[in-house]
């Protein structure tokens, strides 16, 4: 029964690939073609379904080995990366609801989305995002969940700026993918110092090396996937961009950020409990974020006026409680409420619509009391406490300004020291450049007779090419040909030994992921 988990992702990525590539080459389009596509998706959702289900009764009756390894991705010195899947525990559990409450959303899509203009476009981004957060759920190990991640990530931006036409759906979908840049970067650096420090990137041997693991280095791994973690649930100081991601259609909403994807930061979590729970400081910061989220979300959400925004901030609420849970050690509590609150907020997201209708009768809820008259709350709930106003002016302006300066330093110092030509192309090219203008020296005159140049020719393109033929020429004139050349060859043979033995010690496995993962951090 373990190798039933292989399909489970697997069935919706086929389907997105068969819509993607029949949309790409003309053979699925218009609305004679809806069918076809609602079909696709619903029956490659609803086969991960069964096989989910299946699998989950496999495990409840103790028939499943724990874990499944279709084949060795990655071997290179200490490294070894698997594909491989859970197959027991709540990552099954997870893994069933989840496709579940997909393939409702799916078959809701079919009706609501009828007629729309990107009809096989919204099956084909909804199909892959289904195959990726059933990735990310059963994933054994970091990178697997990383991949999973990451697909969903850009899923959701591709859906948040469905109507792209629209300027505020792509201002607010480049927000949202930016920001969540943050927690990719978290999650990237907890892999690399998961491996530098673990040797191993499964999640059980994270877990199972929490006890051997100085307080340090616990720490320092699970922080960085709390960041990722926060980032993902839209946990204060990250909650912003979830009120922006609403601009997508309903369906994409439930789906992202209501039943599926916003949970995905409190499953994380859940998934390193036995490594967290040796970590105070962890601990305490996710203590302090869930109690601020939930009461930040509740304040807000006094005061918002339509339907998804209230939802958004009922879910950041719930989501924040949930991390609170965590941080108290309550676990389980934590995962019946990520199940629970995924059923729920997924059927009020599709009935969103229709919300009108339905409590046309209902009475508003007064405010309380003491909360009436607080005219100062009023105005600070209306403008959501200017979190975002003050993330923007502590981090987003210093970072443009850091930019701005590492850019100028870089056109003006490091290009001239390397000699990569400024775009202009009228500053000085290399130091040698720089040197011979010093110097008085013609790189354009042959040693042996002066007068006569090495090319002949107008232009920028041939004063470049004369330059550097007569630079090329003086250095092995002077270097080479004259009496230089015994301790300039016998210092460029010791620079080249001290630059294999650096390149060597560099390109060693553990260090070179390292060095790709600290340089994605510096990037991001």
């Amino acid at each position: 029964m373990d190798a039933l988990v292989v399909l489970i992702p697997l069935m919706p990525f086929l389907a997105s690939a068969i819509i993607g590539i029949g949309h790409q080459f003309g053979a699925i389009k218009g609305e004679a073609s809806e069918t076809f596509t609602a079909l696709t998706a619903t029956w490659a959702i609803s086969m991960s379904s069964l096989l989910a289900l299946a699998l989950l009764g496999a495990d409840l009756l103790q028939r499943n080995n724990g874990t499944f390894d279709v084949a060795l991705w990655l071997d290179s010195d200490t490294l070894k990366i698997d594909i491989g899947f859970i197959t027991a525990g709540f990552s099954v559990k997870l893994s069933a609801l989840f496709a579940v409450l997909l393939m409702v959303i799916t078959r809701f899509s079919i009706n609501y989305m009828h007629r729309e203009v990107g009809f096989h476009r919204f099956f084909f981004i909804l199909s892959l995002f289904s195959s990726a957060i059933l990735m990310l759920v059963l994933s054994r190990n970091a990178l697997g969940t990383f991949v999973g991640w990451e697909i969903a990530g850009l899923c959701s931006y591709l859906l948040i700026s469905y109507a792209y036409n629209r300027p505020v759906a792509v201002a607010n979908a480049t927000q949202v993918f930016v920001t969540n840049r943050i927690g990719d970067a978290g999650f990237i650096l907890g892999i690399g110092l998961s491996y530098a420090w673990v040797e191993s990137l499964n999640w059980s041997d994270i877990n199972a090396a929490a006890t051997d693991l100085s307080k340090g280095e616990a720490t320092a791994i699970a922080l960085c996937f709390t960041v990722a973690a926060l980032a993902k649930s839209a946990q204060l100081p990250f909650s912003p961009w979830l009120a922006r991601a609403m601009e997508g259609p309903t369906p994409s909403s439930a789906a992202f950020y209501g039943a599926v994807m916003i949970h995905a930061g409190v499953f994380l979590i859940i998934t390193l409990a036995p490594l967290i729970s040796h970590t105070p400081l962890v601990m305490a910061l996710l203590i302090f974020s869930g109690t601020t989220t939930a009461l930040y979300s509740y304040f807000i959400g006094l005061t918002q006026t339509d339907v998804k925004s209230s939802l958004v901030f009922a879910t950041s609420g719930q989501l924040g409680l949930m991390f609170l849970e965590c941080g108290l050690g309550f676990w389980q509590l934590a995962s019946w409420h990520l199940c629970a609150h995924a059923v729920v907020r997924c059927y009020l997201v599709l009935t969103a619509p229709s919300l009108m209708f339905n409590v046309r009768d209902n009475p508003i809820k007064p405010v309380a009391p003491m909360l009436a008259n607080k005219r100062w709350l009023f105005v600070a709930s209306l403008q959501r406490f200017w979190v975002e106003q003050i993330t923007d002016w502590a981090l987003v302006k210093p970072v443009r300004h850091l930019a701005r300066d590492l850019s100028y330093f870089d056109d003006n110092i490091v290009d001239r020291l390397m000699g990569i030509p400024a775009p202009a192309i009228n500053a000085a090219s290399s130091l040698a450049q720089l040197e011979e203008r010093a110097l008085g020296a013609k790189l354009d005159a042959d040693s042996g007779n002066s007068g006569k140049t090495f090319v002949v020719g107008l232009g920028l393109v041939s004063a470049l090419t004369n330059r550097i033929a007569g630079l090329v020429h003086w250095f092995e004139d002077r270097l080479v040909l004259q009496g230089v050349s015994k301790d300039a060859l016998h210092f460029g043979r010791k620079m080249g030994h001290l630059a294999n033995k650096f390149e060597t010690l560099v390109l060693r496995p553990r260090y070179l992921v390292l060095l790709v993962f600290i340089t994605l951090l510096v990037a991001f």
